[in-house]
């Protein structure tokens, strides 16, 4: 080998740690170590503090599976997962439909619906709670119905229906819907456009019958990435529920997600972050449980026919 070859070795080895090495360095500093503190934590006795002081083992586990308003919280957690993961995968994939038939300004569309993913959650929440469903007379959502004649509603009360929910959803929607879009965009467009000329022939009518033979099918793959990361999106849901339902107090236990009611346990009054840490771990333990089984169950990695 030459030397010349050498340095060139060096060379690439070299630009690849300087390009890649603050991003590794970053990435365990700022995850990989917090993560495994807080495994190590979740087995100690540590009230405002992030240094272990008594060693408990399991009690903080046993503590937390024993805990009323933790168990209902991941019973929120299936709840928003039955409203936010079928309604979010429909409306992704009728905007994906839409905008791959537009014949121009496909590129704006695709623009704008997208948009809203660069949005801040926080940002959402506030301008959802503030603005359009704030439960005043002037409100956009409470002019929309005063318009057709309808009664007001006070859409974040705790002493009427749970209307929170539909403006939860309506947010999460809003800002997740266009994301997914682009990866069902993605699917469409490798699908030949010779499949379909080929089911005209046959005499398929463009529509239903076309969507359900043909893009249904050759988007499973596509579909069972989407289903994934919504579900696990659902699991880590925070910022629409701390700041839409911030009094925590003035709202039912399955009012708050597994993180919200994780937040309050470590850094709220009694800041127990023990405690709060071995929550998180089971949390982490069971999305991968799900992940795995509706990975495994949805085919995902299966050869496609």
């Amino acid at each position: 080998m030459t030397k010349a070859k050498v340095l060139g070795t060096q060379n690439r080895t070299l630009w690849f740690w300087v390009f890649v090495g603050p991003f590794a360095l970053g990435l365990a500093l700022f995850t990989y170590v917090p993560l495994l503190w807080s495994a190590y934590l979740s087995f100690f006795d540590a009230h405002n503090t992030v240094s272990p002081t008594e060693f408990v083992g399991f009690d903080n586990y046993t503590a937390m599976l024993g805990d009323e308003a933790f168990t209902s919280s991941l019973g929120t957690f299936a709840l928003f997962s039955a409203f936010i993961v079928p309604t979010t995968y429909a409306l992704s994939l009728a905007l994906a439909l839409m905008v791959n038939r537009l014949r121009f300004a496909q590129a704006f569309f695709r623009s704008v619906f997208f948009l809203p993913a660069a949005c801040s959650y926080v940002v959402a929440a506030l301008v959802w709670k503030l603005s359009i469903f704030n439960g005043v007379r002037f409100g956009l959502a409470n002019t929309v119905l005063d318009f057709f004649g309808l009664e007001q509603v006070a859409w974040l009360s705790t002493t009427q229906p749970p209307w929170y929910w539909l403006v939860i959803v309506t947010v999460r929607l809003w800002l997740q819907a266009g994301f997914y879009m682009i990866l069902f965009l993605a699917g469409l467009q490798r699908i030949s456009p010779q499949l379909y000329e080929a089911a005209a022939v046959d005499g398929a009518r463009p529509g239903w019958q076309v969507l359900r033979y043909i893009t249904v099918p050759l988007l499973r793959s596509t579909s069972v990435a989407v289903v994934l990361l919504l579900v696990i999106n659902a699991f880590q849901a925070f910022d629409e529920f701390y700041n839409l339902l911030s009094d925590a107090r003035g709202y039912p236990p399955y009012a708050r997600p597994p993180l919200v009611y994780l937040y309050y346990t470590a850094l709220g009054q009694g800041q127990n972050l023990g405690l709060g840490s071995a929550g998180a771990v089971i949390l982490a333990l069971i999305i991968a449980v799900v992940t795995l089984f509706q990975a495994r169950w949805l085919g995902l990695g299966r050869k496609e026919d």
